[in-house]
């Protein structure tokens, strides 16, 4: 058998390469849905943020002059988490069903972070937390919802041979929106607001200052959660601009209180919903196809990626219904528009009062992610 050679990515064509190698693996994966090309090649560029603030590198492992295996390394200067336990990350793993490729992949990454000082590795991030996070390990026969990832179930097995340990999980829900919600989350519901209280959409007219709030909330929301990293104003502005195009007033929520922002909670379009048969590719007709879907035929499917209560808030007695008030909003919205399910997605797994307020409403964790560690 050839030998493997980890090589690392230097220009757009090796880029490419290491974007599509997942279809190849996944080829006989009818739950597998590929990435936009497109979408992957900016992500995974210095157009995205992230690498203003972290050192990233990519390789491919070659063998017989066929791609086997990909990996990334990247060290992110904003993560203060794991800067004080000199602690790097790893992410876009996919390789074949074969240990001596993915030993080779792991090896390269870890070597790559211990020469900048870091002494242990976690991961699968693709390329961070506020991006794709952790490695597939329950819920292989049902398709992924937008930016989350899909993995080969024989990974997790690679990974602990080769001394990875569990860090987190992080959980996946499925919620169908048809079902009448329980009587208990209707009485809460259909309680009297107080008067300081007020619910509505994002205003499109001030797009780039609801941003900005929103992401104020979910920075202060989240901070001291296990793995958090703050967004900047940059990856701010570049998250406005991306997810414009999907963002649709309907599917946000707003929480008010005395007239200021509080809470917020955005759902998204289910976009691989719309690609899932173009094979990553916009042309010569995929662009059409997808605008069809999503604009005129409609999808059924959404996700929940952004979500938040500011803390002093969620502290106080009203700060455990916004969260019920934001997702009632977003279902009344969705149900008219002819969607079915939407994933709440993700939650930490000690996050136990999420979990609560989703198995509440009736929502099934179906899909489990698992974030690894090992010492280098």
């Amino acid at each position: 058998m050839s030998a493997i050679q980890i090589v690392p990515v230097t220009d757009k064509k090796m880029l490419g390469r290491f974007i599509r190698l997942p279809e190849r693996l996944h080829a006989d994966d009818p739950a597998y849905i590929a990435p936009l090309h497109m979408e992957r090649e900016e992500a995974l560029s210095p157009k995205n943020p992230f690498f203003g603030h972290a050192e990233v590198q990519f390789w491919l492992a070659v063998r017989g002059g066929r791609d086997v295996g990909r990996i990334s390394a990247q060290i992110d200067a904003n993560n203060e988490q794991l800067k004080a336990r000199h602690a790097g990350q790893f992410g876009m793993l996919a390789a074949e069903d074969d240990r001596e490729v993915i030993s080779a992949l792991v090896d390269t990454a870890a070597h790559w972070l211990k020469a900048r000082g870091m002494v242990a590795m976690q991961g699968p991030f693709n390329l961070n937390i506020n991006e794709e996070t952790g490695l597939l390990i329950d819920g292989f026969t049902t398709p992924p919802v937008l930016l989350m990832p899909h993995d080969k179930a024989y990974l997790r097995g690679h990974l602990e041979a080769l001394g990875f340990e569990k860090a987190k999980d992080v959980i996946a829900y499925w919620y169908d929106m048809r079902v009448e919600l329980p009587k208990s989350v209707r009485r809460l519901l259909e309680r009297p607001l107080p008067a300081n209280i007020s619910v509505r959409k994002l205003d499109f007219k001030r797009y780039n200052e609801e941003i900005r709030m929103v992401t104020r909330i979910f920075n202060d929301a989240w901070a001291g959660n296990w793995g958090f990293v703050p967004l900047t104003e940059i990856e701010t502005e570049y998250l406005a601009k991306s997810l414009k195009p999907l963002i649709k007033p309907d599917f946000t929520s707003v929480v008010e209180r005395d007239g200021e922002p509080v809470g917020f909670l955005i759902a998204l379009p289910n976009l691989n919903e719309a690609i899932h048969d173009l094979g990553g590719k916009l042309l010569p007709f995929g662009l059409v196809k997808m605008l069809w879907r999503l604009e005129v035929a409609g999808v059924k499917t959404a996700r929940v990626p952004l979500m938040g209560v500011k803390r002093a808030v969620a502290k106080d007695m009203i700060g455990g219904l916004l969260p019920f008030l934001m997702v009632d909003m977003v279902r009344q919205a969705g149900l008219k528009k002819g969607l079915t399910h939407i994933e709440l997605s993700w939650i930490l797994e000690d996050n136990l009062p999420m979990r609560r307020m989703n198995e509440s409403l009736g929502a099934d964790p179906y899909k489990t992610y698992r974030v690894f560690e090992r010492k280098i």
